[in-house]
């Protein structure tokens, strides 16, 4: 099987979403390989308070984005995240995208812990992702050479690449994360949004079994 998904490092339900297929996968024992699409929901952002443009882009007051936050916190919870999205200031994840591309190209087997870690620091420990000295660091926790991060980052590759992830995207009538394509044999499954992890399970079992046909979630 292969899943292909869009996230971004500044959704915290691409986190939630991303932790429920993977505990899915888990659960059925699947052989799996995995590719991350970049998409970049504020490609601008430049210390933003996350409840602040959580309120803004949906309409809401202050209070009612608190009480969608605590909500939202309270479901990762449950999932076994912690996430302080109250807090969070965002900044840009193109940088997290580039260091996740080019691990997830030179070294697939260290792809999905970084991502993961990525997210964590972000939204667990608040940490600006956007930082070179910071995304080096996560990079280090999953063993990967200092150096050759550096390196990568100060040169500024696969910045295209990040671009064209969204691009091809938003051509296709996607304009939001997270987003899953899910492949096995010629068979292909698409699932916008966060589902519960028994439904991703449910799924990929009728996949497995044949009893889908190009089905879609949309």
């Amino acid at each position: 099987m292969r899943i292909i998904y869009l996230n971004d490092f500044n959704c915290p339900y691409s986190y939630i979403g991303l932790n429920r297929v993977k505990n899915a996968v888990c659960e059925l024992n699947l052989d799996v390989e995995w590719e991350m699409k970049s998409f970049e929901l504020e490609p601008n952002a430049r210390n933003f308070s996350a409840a602040d443009r959580f309120a803004f882009k949906n309409g809401l007051s202050c209070e009612d984005a608190k009480k969608e936050i605590d909500e939202m916190e309270k479901i990762a919870q449950n999932d076994g995240l912690q996430i302080n999205y109250q807090n969070l200031i965002i900044n840009s994840s193109k940088d997290a995208h580039r260091m996740a591309k080019y691990v997830q190209n030179n070294y697939p087997e260290l792809s999905q812990e970084l991502i993961f870690k990525i997210f964590e620091s972000n939204f667990t420990k608040n940490e600006d992702i956007s930082n070179h000295d910071v995304l080096i660091s996560i990079a280090a926790s999953c063993g990967l050479d200092e150096d050759e991060m550096g390196q990568m980052l100060k040169g500024g590759s696969l910045k295209i690449e990040v671009e064209l992830d969204m691009d091809e995207a938003i051509s296709n009538g996607i304009t939001t994360t997270p987003y899953y394509f899910i492949e096995h044999n010629d068979e292909r499954l698409l699932i916008p949004g966060v589902f519960e992890k028994e439904s991703f399970k449910i799924a990929f079992e009728d996949l497995i079994n044949g009893e889908m046909n190009r089905k879609t979630f949309i």
